[in-house]
């Protein structure tokens, strides 16, 4: 179908991308169009196929996932990476994460958190799990310097905004933001837009370290 979410899958082991493959190919409104068993294949892959999302292995050979992940963005930034681990707490996924992928993804999700996250980044919406997000937090959190311009750059966002973005910063969703700020999830789909917007975000992602280099959000 021609509005289906085009997905190029990427890891170097042939049963895991037919793995995935069989749940894509069942899920309506998704397609897979192509796959890559490295980096390198990926980016070539990219370019000709032209796929919404990219499901990218963090450990490959030739070319990892981070490496990819760096030049994808670069080369193609309406392109959204959901990065593929094993270990929730991979530090080599979440260098991956931070060099511009969209999400972050457990090998062993059960296919509606495949398909889910693959709509989420499609969306620009939430592909790490609040577990996820806060165990990234934990991992980089003392190392991510403070912004020397937080004010600036808090300046353009309404009261609203603020909290919403503040909530971003706390890996909430847009349902348990919409909870806690009693609006509808629309509504918050709004807010969220603009605040990335007006703060230059790529994503919720880099909103997320964004808030933390700010100091905005307290270490557990």
């Amino acid at each position: 179908m021609s509005d289906a979410i085009r997905v190029l899958l990427v890891d170097d082991q042939q049963l895991i991308r037919l793995g995935f493959r069989m749940v894509l190919d069942a899920e309506p409104g998704m397609s897979v169009v192509g796959e890559a068993g490295d980096g390198a294949e990926a980016l070539r892959m990219t370019a000709s196929a032209a796929p919404d999302v990219v499901l990218m292995d963090v450990r490959m050979p030739l070319m990892d996932g981070i490496e990819a992940t760096t030049q994808l963005v670069a080369r193609h930034p309406d392109v959204k990476v959901v990065v593929l681990t094993t270990f929730d707490l991979d530090e080599y996924a979440f260098a991956a994460v931070r060099a511009g992928a969209s999400g972050f993804l457990l090998k062993d999700a059960h296919p509606q958190e495949l398909t889910r996250a693959i709509r989420a980044a499609h969306a620009g919406d939430a592909t790490l799990s609040p577990r996820v997000t806060r165990r990234m937090l934990d991992l980089f959190g003392g190392r991510l310097p403070a912004d020397p311009q937080p004010a600036a750059a808090l300046e353009d966002l309404t009261d609203r905004e603020r909290e919403v973005f503040l909530a971003i910063g706390r890996g909430l969703t847009n349902a348990e933001i919409g909870a806690e700020l009693f609006v509808s999830e629309s509504t918050v789909k709004t807010h969220v837009g603009r605040v990335l917007a007006k703060l230059d975000a790529r994503d919720r992602v880099q909103a997320v370290i964004l808030a933390h280099r700010m100091g905005l959000v307290p270490g557990e």
